[in-house]
């Protein structure tokens, strides 16, 4: 699902190569101070209401929140969560990455299950409003975000590092890898000479297509990169040669299409690439604050994703019921599919739901510093997993 991911990053093209993590430092300066002041709005505006109102947010778990809503740190500003308010929960902001996909299935699940609820929390799933979920989790626009661990990364290792860190993987294991048609001659990197390649432009997107076609002794110069222009696997028949797609929809896609592909899987090329995407974020400062709310939504939301995995028809249907936006309405065999395939891909191989391998979360971050895409020792930064339950 990388083409719908929210990217703040540059276009990549020609022979032009970004630094993974140097490029998005002005950009992530500009969106900060835009999202502090917008954050800062959004509180004053939710502090006025709450004082001449008296009221508090809906109680409907399914409704996202409005520009108003607030944060579980809001609410304890504002005393609505104080021993006094009878049965009252916690606020809890969730930003998504994109729009509602099988990625966040556990979540819908736990809302609709009442796990949420039964921990005392009022949780509210959001889309993205401005700028990326890493950003504005680190500013306070929502107690919890779905971002990735290259977008961790940027985030860590800019000049104004963000306040941020992953709390568990939503999925074990990176499931992403480059498509081309069938019949086309093309099966690895070494072949990507020549060719057109459409993807969205970000400088962790130049960094590993720069890598693997270097280390298949490609020159990447050679690669011609266009920005997509959303059309998906139908370009790769006469509009572009190679695209980025993730296993658990855009193969799903293909598949129910009969769109025949050549996969190469990105962890295949090179087992560091087996990077943790996505995952849940929260800022520093609210971990530090309220680890009390962060276990009981993790405890939660593990029970969400536990009970997809052994009924996956069942979180499916969840998903597209609570998705209030409606984007999923009209494609329910492809969210059925994609649910078939990304239940087993939730925990996997791991011993529990959401657990982060530090040996392959550190394996990234040495393969950023081999290839010269980093010279910052992140080595055991960014990721815990204190937050998790049994």
């Amino acid at each position: 699902m990388r083409e719908i991911r929210d990217r703040e990053f540059p276009a990549a093209g020609g022979e032009q190569v970004y630094h993974f993590l140097q490029s998005t430092e002005k950009q992530t300066e500009n969106i900060m101070k835009k999202s502090w002041k917008k954050a800062s709005a959004i509180f004053m505006a939710a502090a006025l209401a709450a004082g001449l109102a008296g009221c508090g947010a809906s109680n409907n778990n399914n409704t996202a929140t409005t520009a108003a809503g607030k944060s579980a740190a809001e609410s304890k500003v504002n005393g609505e969560n104080s021993p006094e308010a009878d049965n009252k929960k916690t606020d809890v902001t969730v930003i998504l990455d994109y729009v509602a996909n099988t990625n966040h299935t556990g979540m819908y699940v736990a809302l609709d299950k009442g796990y949420y609820e039964e921990a005392g929390l009022n949780v509210n799933i959001i889309e993205p409003t401005e700028g990326a979920t890493a950003t504005l989790v680190a500013v306070g626009k929502g107690d919890f975000g779905i971002s990735y661990q290259e977008d961790v990364t940027v985030a860590l290792a800019s000049k104004d590092a963000l306040p941020i860190k992953a709390i568990a993987a939503i999925i074990q294991h990176n499931t992403s890898g480059f498509v081309t048609y069938a019949d086309k001659d093309i099966h690895s990197p070494k072949d990507f000479e020549g060719k057109t390649y459409a993807g969205w432009g970000g400088p962790g997107e130049e960094a590993v297509l720069k890598a693997v076609m270097t280390q298949a002794g490609a020159d990447p110069s050679k690669l011609n990169r266009i920005i997509s222009d959303g059309s998906g696997f139908e370009a790769l028949k006469d509009k572009v040669d190679i695209e980025w797609f993730f296993e658990g929809w855009d193969n799903v896609k293909c598949k129910l299409n009969d769109f025949p592909i050549n996969y190469m899987e990105l962890r295949q090329l090179d087992e560091r690439l087996d990077y943790y995407t996505p995952v849940i974020i929260a800022n520093n400062t609210f971990l530090q604050e309220h680890p009390d709310i962060a276990k009981k939504f993790l405890e939660a939301t593990q029970k969400g994703y536990e009970y997809a995995v052994q009924n996956p028809v069942d979180a499916a249907n969840m998903l597209i019921a609570g998705d209030n936006t409606g984007s999923l309405k009209g494609s329910e065999e492809l969210v059925q599919a994609s649910q078939q395939y990304i239940s087993d891909q939730y925990i996997a191989d791991a011993a529990k739901w959401g657990f982060i391998d530090a040996d392959r979360w550190n394996a990234f971050y040495s393969w950023l510093a081999e290839n010269n895409l980093t010279s910052t020792d992140l080595t055991g930064k960014g990721f815990t997993n204190d937050y998790l339950g049994n």
